[in-house]
């Protein structure tokens, strides 16, 4: 049993390394509605995290919650520049990652989990912060929770990112003409099981959506969980679109609308909101890996990413484990919780 706050965690080990997902301060977490999770996942260094916990949306708001990458050793890794983008077989001690039975020709990639589906919290990897931990995103002073679009809650997929990527704001899209929105590349996971923050899975690229977001490039990855029953079958976006009627248009009508109770205008879309291929977003996802490859190795202008790592080697930027150690145990003391507005429940009708 593990102590979290006041609460108590059964937590199963799966395999030999773990994430912990902690408040600072005196790093634990003080919950007020904990369930229990358990996920098999495969990452750099993280083979099996740990922390299968998450919160229902009646949580109380911290903004000083942190969701830190650590492995059973004792080291702190970056969910950002450490987990590699590529689902590889074993390479070497501190990679047991096993690549799961599935198409000898198939590209798996890792997904790191910032917002589970259903949820409100607008989660995402501070990229602007040492270490880049999870955390809930501020904006003028104010905790940000993505609106409730009628007939929808919260997001609809779970929600994050593809390591070891970034949509670099220097590079114009040849097709769109917008430049990078200066963040990793945005994957969505159809998969069945709802996900927690911090989580790590192996996902299937289905296709791609080229959102503009204010004048800024920010292409949307479809894929699906490896380990989801319907990940057999769904190999294209043609697949989900004949599979699943209507999770597609549900898709672009709620990137489309998710800011406008916010005030903001609705979102635009480059080749008129139509999605593109498996082939098309794999290249996407390339280029942005060559893009986040120049921005560690300080051939680019980093725009104020913290790329502080302790794997890359090529960067000159790697850091050692004690230094990321002291980067955790410096983190600010989290305050006291304050609950979370009956606002964040509320339908907008747009």
């Amino acid at each position: 049993m593990r102590h979290i706050g006041h609460s108590c965690l059964c937590m199963r080990h799966i395999g030999h390394l773990c994430l912990c997902m902690r408040h600072i301060g005196h790093l634990c977490l003080c919950m007020r509605h904990i369930s229990h999770l358990a996920s098999e996942f495969t990452t750099l260094l993280l083979s099996s995290l740990r922390f299968p916990v998450r919160q229902s949306s009646s949580y109380a708001e911290r903004k000083e919650w942190l969701c830190f990458s650590e492995t059973s050793q004792g080291k702190y890794v970056s969910p950002f520049h450490d987990i590699p983008l590529v689902a590889e077989p074993e390479q070497g001690n501190d990679v047991p990652a096993k690549k799961p039975k599935n198409d000898e020709n198939e590209v798996l990639f890792n997904m790191v989990v910032e917002v589970p589906r259903w949820s409100n919290a607008k989660m995402e990897i501070a990229t602007k912060e040492p270490l880049n931990p999870i955390k809930q995103d501020v904006k003028k002073g104010k905790l940000r929770y993505v609106a409730n679009i009628f007939p929808h809650k919260g997001y609809i997929w779970n929600y994050g990112a593809l390591p070891q990527t970034w949509e670099d704001p220097n590079h114009t899209d040849a097709e769109t003409k917008c430049c990078g929105d200066n963040d990793p590349i945005d994957v969505c996971d159809i998969g069945t099981q709802v996900c927690f923050p911090g989580q790590v899975i192996q996902v299937k690229v289905l296709g791609i959506l080229a959102m503009i977001d204010e004048g800024e490039m920010d292409w949307k990855v479809i894929a699906i969980n490896v380990k989801d029953p319907d990940a057999k079958n769904l190999n294209s976006i043609e697949d989900v679109r004949n599979s699943r009627p209507g999770h597609l248009e549900a898709t672009v009508d709620w990137f489309r609308k998710y800011k406008v109770p916010d005030g903001k205008p609705v979102n635009q879309f480059g080749f008129n909101g139509r999605f593109k291929d498996k082939d098309f977003a794999v290249d996407i996802i390339k280029s942005t890996h060559e893009h986040w490859r120049a921005l560690l190795q300080k051939q680019t202008n980093s725009e104020g990413i913290e790329c502080k790592n302790i794997s890359c080697c090529e960067s000159p930027l790697k850091c050692s484990a004690d230094e990321a150690s002291d980067v955790v145990q410096s983190a600010p003391a989290f305050g006291s919780p304050h609950p979370v507005s009956p606002e964040v429940d509320k339908w907008h009708f747009v």
